[in-house]
């Protein structure tokens, strides 16, 4: 892992050879590894490294809403919170929780509300607890992602699972899943999370420069990007249950 300061930023995100700074194409995704049901403690549970980002998610609910003038008698709901380790970054950030980090959260219950079935859990919440050990460019698309899929660990009712990656523009080009140095001396950051119930976008951020014909083509190679990111999801959830139905097998063999 390369930590840079500001002024030590380099001035070209690309190779000689046209490869990216980690050796990756255009639209060539960091390695992503995930895995659920790693808290035993927690309802619903997951675990992601995406390049160098390592993320935690575990989710409780439904349960008793505190304080109770926040309960809503038509729904439950649903509240996340996003934290960053005091060394998941070069700077050591300050332990309390800031504005950044309050607004991820927020950002990340709006991407998750619409897959929720959250009519069926009157009166109570869902609480999500994000915690990010190790940062390096787009966590609250990470975060996103591994939250989608602590929920399904935890068997609550939803319409899909969330994805969620971050695109952009480094050097004049489009790129996807923008890394951390990419995020920062890059000139254009897109942040984009897919609900695949609707095929819609639950989120759309931007921060930089890009005209509308670029910004046509690089939502559409983060749709396809998304995909492959979806099939990891969907594999993740598909191994658990495949291992359980192994272990259960197992003792009716030891059984007979």
């Amino acid at each position: 892992m390369v930590l840079l300061i500001k002024d030590e930023y380099p001035e070209k995100l690309f190779q000689e050879n046209g490869k990216r700074l980690d050796g990756r194409d255009k639209k060539e995704l960091r390695p992503i590894k995930m895995e659920v049901d790693i808290l035993k403690n927690a309802d619903g549970s997951a675990y992601i490294e995406w390049g160098n980002n390592k993320i935690f998610a575990a989710v409780f609910g439904p349960r008793e809403v505190h304080p109770h003038h926040l309960s809503k008698p038509d729904k439950g709901i649903l509240r996340v919170f996003y934290r960053m380790a005091t060394y998941s970054v070069f700077d050591r950030k300050r332990p309390a929780p800031g504005r950044r980090e309050k607004e991820i959260s927020m950002i990340i219950a709006d991407c998750l509300e619409p897959v929720l079935f959250l009519e069926l859990y009157p009166g109570t919440a869902f609480e999500i607890f994000i915690e990010v050990i190790d940062a390096d460019g787009g966590t609250r698309c990470a975060s996103t992602t591994v939250a989608s899929l602590a929920l399904a660990d935890a068997g609550i009712p939803m319409k899909s699972l969330v994805t969620a990656l971050a695109v952009g523009k480094i050097d004049g080009e489009l790129v996807v899943d923008l890394s951390g140095i990419e995020d920062k001396a890059g000139e254009g950051d897109l942040p984009i999370a897919i609900t695949w119930f609707n095929d819609e976008i639950s989120l759309l951020q931007f921060d930089g420069e890009m005209d509308l014909s670029e910004l046509d083509t690089i939502l559409k190679d983060a749709k396809e990007a998304a995909k492959k990111i979806y099939e990891i999801q969907v594999n993740t959830l598909k191994n658990k249950y495949i291992s359980i139905q192994n272990n259960i097998e197992k003792e009716k063999g030891g059984e007979d």
